[in-house]
């Protein structure tokens, strides 16, 4: 009996020695940053969400079970073949396990694709097409930053609100550009107002002047700019050559950021109505946030680099609440838990993975207003998430039973 019971003991043994925690069982976390480093998002974006992305590493400690966690980045050119073959090439060959950033909605719905099919997470924080957590959404997918719904919401509303109730839009012809018309048009047309025209341009346009003066010849009350980054600064420099403003007519920046406000400089962008998830200025824990950014990168963040910050941490917190870094069992965990920190305290994952949270109209001051560099805006309203952001049931999700 003894040598049976022998071989017993020893197989008791061999199983407990083999049932190892699951966080023992983990390979090291790695977080890659697909951007734009070279082109006309690079000022929104890049280089500072790469900084955004060590700053919530660091925070959270740099390590997870036990190991570094790592970073990659690179451009994608804004273009949708580069970044799926980039992050092909992350997801099958070099462990990547959650990429984030994506800066125009082109490539970031391309990539979607590719994340069902491996099953991986990704975050996005840049590009804003609604249809990202609309008829596109994806279970692996949150959309962080803001969207075409809530910044059309937000700022036409107003707009018309107050009374530019006749609109022509220049609009950057691909995905983003389309939303934005699509979802500003819907809400001033809801509002009473009409939609007169638009005239179509390609991406990082360096002469608007063709396009401007179908804008001006229209006689509608509001230009609305529906582009970004260095097409949105470009617009309104030429607007002002060409005298629209001092000719009755007024400017939209439906999506604009404090980074083109300073490239702008306030004697050309005082008086704009925009929106704005994030502010450095908005209280304690912003400003607290925005002076170690600019410590590291010597600028004030975007909503998008702030939110780059708050998604990675976030993410980290779920894997370690979960205990692993299986895709699904992270995905609930990040809709379990609320997002609070520099960029929200009030933000929830929905099930279509649009990340809700409070926005913020914002007036850009008038020289004279500000007390220094980078005090660019005078506080509206703050706009409640339910009021903000697409409903639920309105979006199309397939995934919204």
């Amino acid at each position: 009996m003894r040598p049976i019971a022998a071989l017993v003991s020893a197989a008791g043994l061999l199983s407990a020695a083999l049932i190892v925690p699951a966080s023992a069982q983990q390979t090291p976390l790695k977080i890659g940053v697909l951007s734009d480093f070279s082109s006309v998002y690079s000022d929104i974006g890049g280089q500072g969400n790469v900084e955004a992305t060590r700053m919530a590493i660091d925070d959270f400690g740099g390590r997870m079970f036990g190991e570094p966690i790592s970073m990659v980045s690179a451009d994608v050119l804004n273009k949708p073949d580069v970044a799926s073959t980039i992050a092909r090439k992350w997801w099958e060959t070099e462990g990547v396990d959650m990429i984030i950033d994506l800066p125009t909605s082109a490539t970031a719905l391309a990539v979607m694709e590719l994340s069902k099919q491996y099953e991986k997470i990704m975050i996005v924080t840049d590009a804003a097409s609604s249809d990202i957590t609309g008829k596109s959404c994806s279970p692996y997918t949150a959309h962080w930053t803001y969207d075409t719904y809530a910044n059309a919401h937000t700022v036409g509303s107003a707009i018309v609100k107050n009374g530019g109730d006749t609109w022509f839009f220049l609009t950057a012809d691909y995905v983003f550009g389309h939303s934005v018309e699509r979802d500003t048009s819907d809400v001033v047309k809801a509002a009473g107002g009409k939609v007169l025209g638009s005239v179509k341009h390609p991406l990082n346009t360096a002469d608007f002047s063709s396009f401007l003066l179908q804008a001006q010849a229209s006689k509608a009350k509001i230009i609305g700019l529906a582009n970004g980054g260095g097409d949105t600064i470009n617009a309104i420099k030429q607007a002002g050559e060409f005298g629209i403003v001092a000719g009755g007519q007024n400017l939209a920046a439906i999506v604009m950021f404090i980074s083109d406000v300073h490239s702008l400089g306030l004697k050309l962008a005082q008086g704009l109505i925009i929106t704005e998830a994030y502010y450095w200025d908005l209280n304690d824990k912003t400003r607290a946030f925005g002076k170690r950014f600019m410590e590291r990168v010597k600028r004030m963040p975007t909503m998008n680099q702030a939110a780059t910050y708050s998604a990675t941490l976030h993410y980290l917190k779920a894997v370690q609440a979960a205990g692993t870094k299986d895709t699904k069992t992270v995905m609930a965990k990040m809709r379990e838990l609320p997002v609070k920190d520099a960029f929200t305290d009030n933000g929830i994952l929905r099930e279509d993975g649009r990340m809700v949270h409070s926005m913020y109209l914002f007036q850009v001051k008038k020289p004279e207003e500000s007390k220094g560099p980078w005090d660019y805006y005078k506080l509206l309203a703050e706009v409640p998430a339910d009021q903000a952001f697409r409903p639920l049931k309105d979006g199309g999700c397939p995934l919204v039973k």
